[in-house]
């Protein structure tokens, strides 16, 4: 069984964590502060997710893409509903098969695509009811 959407899982973490790096380095804020927190996030994202988010941002991208209405914001191309549904309960990291950058599932967008999943489950229970199966008489 999947863990709920709010559980501790850890996998959630290391994402988080590059999802903060990025602001602070793409911020034009730099000192002391800044400076340590970045080395301090380096230090907890394990060294391949690491490297592959530094590979994305030596080019000149954002290594991490907020999905938005299930569509990656960093080349706006609709992400499959699998890997939705691997971000919402944290079981993996999922990565944009179109421009490589790492998803980041922001909570709201979570709560939207349940919301979203359940309007249509009643849609189409609705439908289903409507629809009487034929019977032909012999």
């Amino acid at each position: 069984m999947f863990p709920l959407p709010n559980e501790i899982n850890p996998m959630k973490s290391p994402i988080q964590n590059l999802f903060k790096l990025q602001e602070l380095e793409f911020a034009d804020v730099r000192g002391s502060d800044a400076e340590a927190a970045i080395s301090s996030l380096r230090k907890k994202i394990p060294l391949p997710i690491l490297k592959h988010y530094d590979r994305l941002t030596d080019q000149g991208k954002k290594g991490v893409a907020i999905v938005g209405h299930q569509v990656c914001t960093g080349c706006h191309m609709r992400i499959p509903i699998g890997a939705i549904v691997t971000l919402m309960y944290a079981g993996d990291i999922q990565v944009c098969e179109n421009c490589g950058r790492y998803l980041y599932l922001p909570p709201d967008e979570r709560n939207e695509f349940l919301e979203d999943s359940a309007e249509a489950k009643a849609i189409e229970a609705k439908s289903r009811a409507k629809h009487k199966p034929l019977i032909r008489a012999i």
